[in-house]
């Protein structure tokens, strides 16, 4: 079982972050240190060394504040190009495009306008009176600078753009017997959650919807990561949904657990095995055998190699994403996701090495 850390936009070595010490060792016995960073007695520090005394989840912050810089100045690059694209066409300069389209359609803030920013500043240290000017002309300011935001978005609808910049990723192992949606979509989410947690909960409606929106295109692939400290039949949980998985009956074991996570003790967890069909006996020797405890530590191992310390947890064709989030926030992923799907072929994420077995 592997995940390996993945960031092709950059000139870094980051393929043995997440493999086994063995596999690290086998490695370089092989092929020596591709590229030391230090030599110590004659002995190089190999960079994959230097990666992982600084932490997975500590790197990929690192990588993907690099990434929110990149991006961001990128999007203000292509909004000049779309600019000056425009005013070619229409043979101006862009700053008489931009003063004609824009400048000259924003208005001044009124007094009241004025009035609320200054007081909401809660400046001691001026009076509306000496500052009224000022404020008007800042406020006037930002709304120039947003309008002119706005103008430039709306010219991507004229010109094809392919944004090639890719957000940092980890390429994540899953069980494909958990596995929902079609198995080819170009998209997967690999989840890591807990049965006892309420942001969990939350979420899977969010999920369902983004199922049913992108049918053929995301799949959902489920992880355990059951936070015991916190939700002691957590783990339960898990091992129970397996024990149903054993009778093809996964899914529906887990919809039952979010949709009810107050009733976990071992009679609950049977009462739902045998309100949804699954035989008995050998579910409540499966459940009471412990027989996939080792399975979902092995999850939660997964999960703990690529950074992820609390849940819900989610990676997006490898793109992390924390926390309970909205319809929008997955969306924006999966399309640039998408995007990629079609033009990077060689950018292939998702199969890893398979989980909890």
């Amino acid at each position: 079982m592997s995940s390996i850390l993945r960031n092709s936009s950059l000139p870094i070595a980051l393929s043995f972050l997440l493999l086994p010490l063995s596999s690290r060792a086998a490695a370089d016995s092989r092929g020596g240190c591709a590229k030391p960073v230090a030599k110590v007695d004659g002995q190089p520090v190999c960079e994959q060394e230097l990666l992982e005394s600084v932490g997975t989840q500590q790197w990929m912050q690192l990588l993907t504040q690099e990434y929110q810089t990149k991006n961001k100045a990128l999007e203000n690059l292509i909004r000049l190009k779309l600019v000056q694209a425009e005013a070619r066409k229409r043979g101006i300069s862009p700053e008489k495009l931009i003063e004609q389209e824009v400048d000259a359609r924003v208005g001044n803030p009124t007094d009241g306008e004025v009035e609320a920013y200054f007081l909401g500043q809660n400046r001691a240290d001026a009076s509306l009176e000496t500052s009224r000017e000022q404020v008007r002309t800042t406020l006037k300011q930002a709304r120039m600078m947003k309008a002119r935001q706005l103008y430039a978005d709306s010219l991507r609808a004229k010109i094809d753009i392919a944004v090639l910049l890719r957000p940092p990723g980890i390429d994540v192992a899953f069980d494909p017997a958990r596995v929902k949606g079609d198995p080819r979509a170009p998209v997967t989410i690999v989840e890591f959650s807990d049965y006892q947690c309420p942001f969990c909960s939350k979420t899977e409606s969010v999920l369902k919807g983004l199922l049913d929106k992108y049918a053929g295109r995301v799949k959902l692939a489920y992880m355990d990561f059951p936070l015991r400290e916190i939700h002691p039949r957590a783990e339960a949980a898990a091992e129970a949904s397996r024990c149903a998985g054993e009778q093809g009956k996964f899914w529906e074991f887990h919809d039952s657990l979010f949709a009810d996570p107050a009733k976990l003790d071992d009679s609950d967890l049977i009462a739902r095995a045998r309100t949804l069909g699954l035989q008995e006996q050998p579910f409540r020797a499966c459940l009471t055998g412990g027989k996939f405890t080792r399975s979902v530590d092995a999850d939660r191992e997964v999960g703990i190699r690529a950074g992820v310390a609390g849940t819900p947890g989610f990676f997006i064709n490898g793109v992390f994403l924390s926390g309970a989030q909205s319809p929008a926030e997955f969306e924006k992923l999966i399309d640039t996701q998408l995007s990629f799907s079609d033009k990077s072929p060689d950018r292939v994420i998702g199969a890893g090495a398979v989980a909890g077995k």
